[in-house]
């Protein structure tokens, strides 16, 4: 694959690995626990495995059809093909797909499992509210996120969730927790639960970290490319404070996307709320800031 102009993060290839690794250990152990407590629970392996399949191919379809929104050709969106256009020249990356969700959530996200199967989208909110180079700014902070790989890994991490997820309802709703004829036994279904939940917790953990530095990571990226990180802090300004403006359900709609969007709808912020630190998808706002600040200083000084 032809090398990118993005600056590489070693920092964040490490941790892809790293999660990888780890998630790849405990499926290893969750499949192993099951096994040891007499589940016969192939079929939903299986079934967890297609989902997954289908994710991961089709992920750019799901998450345009899941936000409502539709590809736009040069001449329906001139501008905005314009700006991607100029980032795929600069960063000697393939034009992904472009596409605009109509949203006044002001947000954006990329994905698909390659470069070849990229896709950048905006939502209408975001256009109305930001100018040409704070625009710039969030789409090559998008377009890095498919350059450095981060999008597919993220899709392949949250695998471990779902099979944890369906293992808990497979226990709940296929008489697991019945006894099965003896009395002194196990209880099967308990144990499953309890194993899926630690499993779900672990997983959902080891994602959040590592989507949490893959948000710095395109930040640094993007504003090194375009060489204006103070557009993409006055953007990232915007889009958070203006979603203080945005109806709650809207809000709450566009939540289980956090992970993928630019900013979080919900951030559920809080004095002091290191666990909700913990849990976020996103960075502080404030961390985002001062990373871009002293990306500046160090551009200004022609380091």
């Amino acid at each position: 694959m032809t090398q990118t102009r993005y600056a590489p993060d070693r920092g964040l290839t490490v941790r892809m690995v790293v999660t990888m690794f780890l998630l790849g250990l405990l499926y290893v152990a969750f499949v192993g626990a099951l096994i040891a407590v007499g589940v016969r629970a192939i079929v939903v392996l299986v079934l967890a495995g297609g989902l997954l399949l289908v994710q991961y191919f089709l992920s750019d379809r799901i998450a345009l059809f899941a936000m409502h929104g539709r590809e736009v050709s040069p001449q329906e969106a001139p501008e905005l093909h314009g700006v991607v256009d100029r980032l795929s020249v600069i960063s000697n990356t393939p034009k992904p797909r472009v596409a605009i969700a109509d949203s006044d959530v002001p947000n954006a996200f990329a994905t698909g499992r390659d470069q070849k199967h990229a896709v950048v989208c905006v939502t209408t909110g975001l256009l109305r509210r930001l100018d040409p180079l704070e625009l710039e700014g969030v789409i090559a902070h998008e377009m890095s996120h498919v350059a450095h790989r981060d999008v597919a890994v993220m899709t392949i991490a949250s695998f471990l969730g779902v099979v944890a997820g369906l293992m808990t309802r497979f226990a709940l709703y296929s008489g697991l927790g019945r006894d099965r004829g003896n009395n002194n036994g196990p209880p099967i279904g308990l144990i499953i639960m309890l194993v899926s939940l630690i499993v779900y917790a672990v997983s959902f953990l080891l994602t959040r970290a590592l989507s949490r530095y893959r948000e710095l990571s395109a930040d640094r990226a993007g504003a090194l490319l375009t060489q204006r990180p103070s557009a993409l802090a006055s953007a990232l300004v915007k889009v958070t404070g203006d979603m203080s403006r945005i109806p709650t359900r809207d809000l709450r709609e566009a939540q289980p996307f956090n992970a993928f969007f630019f900013a979080p709808a919900l951030s559920g912020r809080s004095a002091g709320a290191s666990l909700a630190t913990l849990f976020a998808t996103h960075p502080p706002l404030e961390r985002r800031l001062d990373q871009l600040s002293r990306i500046s200083a160090q551009l200004g000084r022609g380091a």
